[in-house]
């Protein structure tokens, strides 16, 4: 605790005042250190008021601590789950650009199969024209005989 040192000298009548009348006669405390113990009370109070808030910090801070512990694991734990995810996403996107290679050559070779299919009808036009024209039996997709000649 800080001492006080009075700024200025007692006055010289106070000095040369007899104990007797520089005492409370109630309590018997010097009149000129009782200013002292109000002040000094008054630090006791507000130091009081910061023990009790101090007092919980010491729980306060272990129950942070505990709770920073945690979220320091959960945070761990959140990081492993992103990579591993990330992982499956590159994995997962993977497949699907290996699986769109494979659709686009499917469809070229579907295309493809649809040109010569086009083909393959306008032969088998100009086939059953030439053959009905020279009045020889074609038979037709149905299956039936399409002018009953040989």
């Amino acid at each position: 605790m800080d001492r006080h040192t009075p700024m200025h000298a007692l006055p010289e009548e106070i000095q040369k005042m007899l104990p007797e009348d520089k005492v409370c006669k109630y309590c018997g405390v010097s009149y000129l250190i009782i200013h002292e113990f109000k002040a000094m009370e008054e630090k006791v109070k507000a130091m009081e008021k910061e023990m009790k808030f101090y007092q919980g910090s010491v729980e306060r801070e272990k129950g942070l601590q505990e709770k920073i512990k945690s979220l320091s694991q959960d945070l761990e734990q959140y990081k492993i789950d992103n990579k591993s995810k990330t992982e499956r996403i590159y994995d997962v996107g993977m497949q699907l650009k290996s699986q769109q290679n494979e659709f686009q050559k499917v469809k070229k070779q579907l295309s493809h199969l649809q040109d010569e299919l086009k083909i393959k009808y306008r032969q088998s036009n100009i086939f059953r024209f030439t053959m009905s024209s020279r009045g020889t039996w074609v038979k037709t997709s149905e299956g039936g005989d399409r002018d009953g000649q040989l």
